[in-house]
């Protein structure tokens, strides 16, 4: 894995919300899978790291106005969220970041209302450029749709990307490991959360 400069990167968690991969999950199934597999507490341990080292720290959020007004209805994904019992509506609790990941007085959370990935109708390109930023850590859920959609989207835009495997997962989770394989390797460095720690260790 090459040196990453933290003033010209950034960790991004990914739907990493109470909503999603709390204990009162829309998506139990993905919440057991990244409470289980110990995904949060990497990504936790990931973002304490990067503070430390003066690497911006993001947390991308997915909500919903309670009337949907400007959410997408294109797909069956979009449709089902709409009537699941625990709904990711704006100012609630469930699109608050999600134990035990902290978000610190420096941190930048960006929202939105619509689509897949969070680089995408958000001011997250906007941010990231104007902190200076080149290099993108992706972290959070899930493997199966937003983190290849925020993969290639931040390729597509022209940042170097790494992913580190184990701060990463979806559902089955033989899933994560199928795309990380098959996809995000092609696109994107792959580490794990150990390895960057370590780094930025040696960069505080």
């Amino acid at each position: 894995m090459p040196e990453l400069d933290p003033a010209t990167t950034a960790l991004l968690t990914v739907e990493c919300q109470n909503g999603v991969v709390g204990e009162e999950s829309a998506l139990p199934e993905l919440a057991k899978e990244a409470r289980d597999s110990g995904m949060l507490e990497r990504v936790a341990a990931l973002a304490d790291a990067a503070r430390g080292a003066g690497v911006q720290v993001l947390h991308a959020v997915a909500e919903r106005r309670p009337d949907g007004r400007g959410a997408n209805t294109n797909a069956r994904l979009f449709r089902a969220a709409g009537k699941l019992p625990v709904r990711q509506l704006t100012g609630s609790g469930a699109v608050e970041v999600a134990a035990p990941i902290a978000v610190a007085e420096q941190d930048l959370v960006v929202r939105r209302l619509h689509g897949l990935s969070p680089m995408a109708g958000t001011d997250l390109d906007a941010l990231l450029r104007n902190l200076g930023v080149r290099t993108l850590v992706v972290t959070g859920v899930s493997s199966n749709i937003a983190i290849p959609n925020t993969v290639f989207d931040a390729v597509n835009l022209g940042y170097q990307v790494v992913v580190p495997s184990d701060a990463i997962a979806g559902v089955p989770a033989s899933c994560t490991a199928e795309v990380i394989r098959n996809s995000l390797a092609l696109v994107a460095t792959i580490t794990t959360a150990e390895a960057l720690i370590n780094q930025w260790a040696t960069a505080s």
